[in-house]
């Protein structure tokens, strides 16, 4: 009986010191498997805090190239119609050029991991704010209509389940959404205020003022998501349009002095803009300005364009001599930009959008103020 108990007694050990083994590994496996989760996790937060700081420097520099360029404009003029003219900013610019950017970007070093930075003229767009004329808020703008209905109108047309006045009523809804009142003075009928958006699931107001975001576009009665971000087949406004461009009004109404003037730089538009501002029935126009403004001479060793952009160059192209530009919608400058940097570091990436706008400080030195910081 002793003998036995003795037995058992052995089996009973051996058994538990094969469990405290096993439980033994097994926390050793996940001590193990906590620790190299914790050491990738540490060189992921590293390496995004890398990348974000990765991704900044190429935003400087895009500045950096961008206060250059304004430094070497010719001094500025004011005109009788006070129109500030001077310097100029096209796609044939350092800014604009691919190659100039690589040579910047190659003077930053980094041990490890990349930065390339796009920047975009953010006045080769038409204004969203400028459709209502500010700082007083309750007139449209005649000449912003028109250049919303140009871009609007061939796009919704191809609709057949749009209605006929589709395109006035969405330039009234969006009226209505910026004007300072709450009621259809402004655009009239078939326009919506805060009474038709607070009917829809879920409710929201009227901003009745003027838009701080361009995703707010899509609120708007009559915006739909296919013609505000386009289609495999047609592209959204959302791309032609900003709300950026606010300057100083010459006077103050209500306690506000912003104004949006609406000019769009025909040195940097697209193909769409231009014909907008032109009209669809002058659209051969519209491309033969797109292909003045890049004609490049293939011949050269680098990269060189054909046509000299002056102030008016725009009137002297061949192909437009009858087409009537409008000074209320035209300008060859801009210090509003947009900066895309992205940085590529062990398989990551992270991209940097920051708004930017160029202006002189109080000594009269030109700096970047930054209007809006996007990570994504």
């Amino acid at each position: 009986m002793q003998i036995e108990i003795i037995k058992n007694n052995r089996g009973m050990a051996l058994l538990i010191t094969i469990t405290i083994v096993t439980l033994l590994v097994a926390a050793a496996l996940e001590m193990n498997r906590k620790v190299r989760t914790t050491v990738i996790s540490t060189a992921n937060t590293r390496d995004r805090l890398t990348l974000s700081y990765m991704a900044s420097a190429g935003i400087h520099a895009a500045m950096a190239m961008l206060i250059k360029d304004k430094k070497s404009d010719p001094p500025a003029k004011k005109s009788l119609k006070g129109d500030i003219s001077g310097g100029r900013d096209s796609v044939q610019e350092d800014w604009a050029d691919p190659e100039k950017v690589g040579e910047v970007l190659q003077a930053i070093p980094f041990e490890e991991g990349n930065v390339k930075f796009i920047i975009r003229d953010e006045l080769a767009n038409i204004q969203v704010n400028a459709l209502v004329d500010f700082p007083k808020g309750r007139s449209p703008n005649e000449v912003q209509k028109t250049l919303w209905d140009n871009l609007l109108r061939p796009v919704i047309s191809q609709d057949e389940d749009r209605e006929l006045n589709a395109t006035t009523n969405i330039i009234n809804s969006v009226i209505d959404w910026l004007d300072s009142g709450d009621d259809d003075a402004t655009a009239g009928a078939n326009s919506a205020e805060s009474d038709y958006y607070k009917t829809l699931d879920p409710p929201y107001s009227c901003r009745n003022g003027p838009m701080p975001y361009l995703n707010e576009l899509a609120q708007v009665k009559g915006i739909t998501k296919e013609l505000f971000d386009g289609t495999s087949e047609i592209p959204g406004i959302s791309q032609y349009m900003t709300v950026y461009g606010m300057t100083k009004a010459s006077k103050t109404v209500d306690k506000k002095n912003f104004t949006y003037p609406g000019k769009i730089n025909i040195n940097t538009a697209e193909l769409p803009v231009l014909v907008a501002m032109v009209g669809s029935e002058n659209a051969e126009c519209a491309q033969a300005l797109y292909d003045y403004r890049n004609e490049q001479d293939e011949g050269a060793e680098s990269k060189s364009y054909i046509n000299t952009l002056s102030e008016r160059w725009y009137k002297n192209v061949v192909g437009c001599g009858d087409v009537k530009f409008s000074d209320k919608l035209i300008t060859t400058a801009s210090d509003f930009f947009r900066i895309e940097s992205t940085a590529t570091l062990h398989e990551m990436q992270l991209t940097v959008t920051a708004l930017i706008q160029r202006e002189q400080d109080k000594k009269g030195k030109w700096k970047c103020t930054v209007l809006s910081w996007e990570t994504g």
